[in-house]
């Protein structure tokens, strides 16, 4: 039976039910040779055989299970008591996986969990024991940690989404309690649960919402068997696009961006995980129109996700021609080449600091955005003019979507805040007012995806986003969930705010400047419409002020533009109060 291999301090109720049927299988087997080979000889019949095979097999199996028993045991207490540093730790939920949480920790963990209880919002499993441990109601957990001294909740990454479950994991970290999560017991390696996999909750966690239900026929039926484009594949929107697009069977996808190292870590990213996929990859700059023509002519994309952009506010207002060649002229090319190889769908990325933006790269994703907007009312003038002839041309569409910041992009608050932390430093807030929208990084996508479906060409899109968020409050809990304590470990330093840079983005979702579409989540914003020839001469005016690096002028240019466009804490608030004196 071979119940001698089994490692002792994980013996299990299985092992007690080999164990029994082990000597049971033996006895039979004895008492079927004894009476067939010894009985003849030394006539057993004097012996009352039943009787002393019984007291074996209880004997037998007792001692074997107390010795498993005994051994496991000595083992643990060994292990509890010879560990220096060890944590109470409460697991929430009463469940079968939360049982198997607390196997994983007390035999994974070396001694150095002690586990105090369970905490449940259930009343029926309140004030239970489940193997030797207390349930408690999660109202009582402040009383709990304190009589436990409890370190730590461990928690069920599936179950952050659970919005009771946020709250009380909130409280938690308001209590100083240091909340930490483990995956779901099918991606445990080796069916065991490894140090590494015990992860501290992360404020990307809390700021999640339940998921967007999004119309994935809808999106399949776009995407299936499509040529697809996704300019800028290697930044933190783009390789999100890329992965959802993927998964609907498209007939190619072209990877475009200028940054050949993340680009190429995408590329074996999407081989390894869709290896049967057309991946085309290709590396060049939106501004190089000839690149991008011959990119256009061999790869004839169907549909074109421009996700291609400068976005850091700062580094624009500094640099403003930049801001220019690829905001702007690169939209320009790509949206001038997606008529002339009649694209059927070109859907922009754009970001709600386009709305009154008070900066140049919020002011450059505004004009490409009144660009596009125009080319696609020229194509639709130019396809009722063919209609009328009697021959019917095809008519791209240009859509449009905005949002606010995504959780963990590249150069976001929230990598920054946790690397200052991980350092010990004060961490930086440029204001204590200063709020911002946040939504993760594929529901962004999946809204995306959803908006390009729906368009007709023309519209711009913008995201509920929920509601704003305090970037100290941020960086305040931050500090808490890494186990520190604002003002006394970490401190906040107040810096004031950067060129360009507003307290409070736009509030996008007033019901007096947008119009609602199936999807709750996704609105429609009224804007003015312009005239495509105004908006080409304009554009190609500051194009040639930029290419003379005639920064100011260039800049009075987009205000020019943009008549929204007003300066905040930057040298080109003078042309403002030109403009006003005008």
């Amino acid at each position: 039976m071979r119940i001698h291999t089994g490692l002792i301090r994980y013996s299990s109720t299985q092992d007690v039910v080999r164990i029994f049927s082990g000597v049971m299988v033996t006895s039979i087997i004895y008492a079927a040779l004894a009476f067939s080979l010894l009985n003849p000889v030394y006539n057993l019949n004097s012996v009352n055989v039943y009787v002393v095979l019984l007291i074996n097999f209880f004997i037998s199996s007792s001692i074997l299970v107390l010795l498993r028993i005994g051994a496991k045991n000595l083992f643990h207490y060994i292990k509890r008591n010879t560990t220096d540093k060890k944590e109470r730790v409460l697991i929430y939920g009463a469940n079968g996986y939360s049982i198997l949480v607390k196997h994983a920790l007390e035999t994974s963990g070396m001694g150095r969990y002690v586990i105090s209880g369970f905490v449940e919002e259930n009343p029926s499993k309140v004030d239970k024991d489940i193997q030797q441990k207390r349930v408690y109601h999660i109202n009582d957990i402040e009383k709990v940690a304190q009589r436990h001294k409890v370190d730590k909740l461990v928690v069920l990454s599936e179950d952050l989404k659970t919005e009771a479950k946020k709250e009380t994991i909130e409280r938690c970290v308001e209590l100083g309690i240091k909340v930490v999560t483990v995956p779901p017991a099918e991606q445990w390696m080796s069916g065991q649960l490894k140090a590494n996999q015990i992860q501290d909750l992360k404020i990307e966690d809390l700021l999640q919402r339940p998921p967007i239900v999004i119309e994935n026929n809808r999106i399949c039926a776009d995407l299936r068997g499509k040529r697809v484009l996704i300019t800028g594949a290697a930044g933190s929107i783009g390789s999100e696009v890329v992965r959802q697009v993927l998964a609907y069977n498209p007939a190619s996808v072209v990877l475009f961006d200028q940054a050949e190292s993340p680009l190429h870590e995408l590329q074996l990213e999407v081989e390894e995980k869709y290896p049967n996929a057309n991946i085309i990859v290709s590396i060049g700059n939106i501004q190089n129109f000839n690149r991008m023509y011959t990119l256009f002519k061999e790869q004839t994309p169907e549909i074109v996700y421009h996700a291609a952009a400068y976005k850091h506010v700062p580094m624009m207002e500094n640099n403003p021609s930049e801001a220019i060649l690829t905001n702007v002229l690169g939209t320009k090319n790509l949206a001038d080449l997606s008529m002339t190889f009649d694209v059927e769908k070109f859907v922009m990325i754009s970001t709600d600091k386009a709305v009154n933006p008070t900066n140049i790269m919020g002011a450059s994703k505004r004009i490409a955005e009144i660009y596009t907007q125009s080319l696609n009312n020229i194509g639709k003038e130019k396809l009722q003019r063919v209609s009328a002839g009697g021959e019917r041309l095809p008519q791209t569409k240009f859509i449009t979507t905005r949002f606010g910041n995504v959780l963990g992009s590249n150069g976001s608050v929230i990598p920054r805040f946790r690397a200052q932390i991980e350092r010990g430093v004060p961490i930086t807030v440029t204001h204590p007012d200063i709020t911002r929208y946040f939504m993760t990084i594929p529901e962004a996508v999946q809204l995306v995806l959803e908006a390009g479906t729906m368009g007709n060409g023309g519209e711009i899109f913008i995201f509920d986003m929920g509601e704003p968020v305090k970037i100290v409050d941020l960086a305040k809990k931050m500090i808490k969930l890494a186990g520190l304590t604002p003002g006394v470990d970490i401190d906040i330093v107040f810096t004031g705010l950067r060129p360009g840079e507003k307290l409070y983005e736009e509030l996008l979702n007033e019901e007096e400047t947008t119009i609602p579409t199936h999807h709750k989540k996704i609105k429609v914003s009224k804007v003015r419409n312009y005239s495509y020839n105004q908006v080409v001469n304009d554009i190609n005016e500051l194009i040639a002020l930029n290419k003379n690096n005639e920064d100011v002028h260039a800049v009075k240019k987009m205000k020019d533009i943009v008549p929204e466009f007003l300066s905040k804490n930057s040298k080109y608030e003078e042309l403002d109060d030109l403009k006003r004196i005008a």
